[in-house]
């Protein structure tokens, strides 16, 4: 199966690989692209699922194969296990549901922020969502089934109930729990990283 990525934003380009090869047990999907962050994406992506990729340059863009359901001749590269888990020790902090200063661009940037989180399975512990960010658990169509599926990958989620109650959403909360600052300021101390967007 090929599917021809070119002029395909990320993470679209790996999201459209994991469709493919979730329909398949055993197989090849050849995925074109025109940019090396792609190739690098849809590279991690296969090794962190059990799958073995090939990258090959050719005139303005690349074909990245990769190998899913049997092992592949590879001297260099090894299959590993799918990973399953999320990564300990990271508190994911989001007090804002855009990125940067144009609000259109800013939710498509942290839309694909998180879908590129999800697939590449780089998740955080525990998720903070405070101020407009509270909108991704509550009200926000696109961002709740993200949300869902982080907490179905085992994603701890909070979402700040003094925002919740600011803009009159207590009643409104669909995906994980009510925290609070405590969850922030304890978490300095708990986890290894903490990562703050907005």
């Amino acid at each position: 199966m090929i599917i021809d990525a070119r002029g395909v934003a990320c993470p679209k380009p790996v999201l459209m690989a994991e469709e493919a090869l979730n329909g398949m047990q055993e197989g090849i999907v050849e995925i074109w692209v025109d940019n090396e962050a792609s190739v690098g994406n849809l590279s991690r992506f296969a090794t962190k699922n059990g799958m073995t990729p090939e990258n090959y340059p050719e005139t303005g863009y690349w074909r990245v194969k990769i190998a899913k359901g049997y092992p592949c001749e590879i001297p260099h590269a090894t299959v590993s296990a799918p990973h399953q888990e999320p990564k300990k020790g990271l508190l994911l902090i989001v007090g804002t549901d855009t990125i940067g200063k144009d609000e259109a661009l800013g939710r498509i940037l942290m839309k694909g922020t998180f879908e590129t989180m999800k697939v590449t399975k780089e998740l955080p512990h525990t998720l903070f969502l405070l101020n407009t960010a509270v909108k991704f658990t509550t009200t926000d169509e696109e961002m709740i089934p993200l949300m869902q599926q982080f907490a179905d990958m085992g994603v701890e989620i909070f979402t700040c109930g003094t925002c919740l109650k600011h803009f009159g959403l207590e009643q409104q909360l669909k995906v994980g729990y009510r925290g609070t600052t405590n969850h922030i300021v304890e978490g300095f101390k708990e986890f290894g990283t903490t990562v703050w967007i907005g």
